[in-house]
């Protein structure tokens, strides 16, 4: 253990949290040691050093290094300096809301803008004479419907956290409006 280095102290319930997202990340296709880091990250009360990290969660320190550059090439931590302190310290938002709009924006950016531009490929070219009409409207209704979704996850992201709350817990009434209950 390196003398500046002390291993944060994990109660039962931050571990099992970082634990619990460190699973839900893999379900996520996110690797469970960067969803550990994060978690640990947005529970610690102050800025964590990488050998702090390696630490508290006992990973391979080259495991925790690949792990933060994944988590800063998101923005879901960035670099801090610690006055009497040489090393970096790692720190992430604790506005959950701040993190929901970062990881929707990073998933929009590295899954559905390629999707779209896929698809845009597909209805583009000239061998889509060759598909049957029923495979062309099924990618044009892929298409529209991932676009319609991103205006309207674009337009939600916009808001502040209390319209954005309002809107989710008016979900269930205007379902219920739709279908007339």
């Amino acid at each position: 253990m390196n003398i500046y280095s002390h291993a944060m102290e994990l109660t039962p319930v931050t571990e099992r949290f970082i634990l619990h997202w460190g699973e839900m990340g893999a379900r996520w296709g996110v690797n469970r040691t960067v969803a550990q880091i994060h978690a640990l990250l947005y529970l610690a009360e102050q800025p964590m050093a990488a050998d702090e990290i390696v630490d508290t969660l006992s990973v391979a320190r080259s495991n925790v290094s690949n792990s933060l550059k994944e988590l800063l090439s998101w923005k879901l931590v960035r670099v801090v300096h610690v006055l009497g302190d040489r090393r970096d310290h790692f720190e992430t938002s604790k506005d959950v809301w701040e993190l929901f709009k970062l990881i929707v924006e990073g998933r929009k950016q590295r899954e559905v803008e390629p999707t779209l531009a896929v698809l845009g490929e597909c209805l583009a070219s000239p061998e889509l004479d060759k598909e049957s009409p029923g495979v062309r409207k099924r990618i044009e209704e892929t298409r529209e419907f991932i676009r319609v979704l991103t205006v309207w996850a674009d337009e939600m992201l916009r808001q502040d956290p209390e319209t954005l709350m309002k809107v989710l817990k008016m979900g269930a009434k205007i379902r219920n409006l739709v279908r007339g209950e």
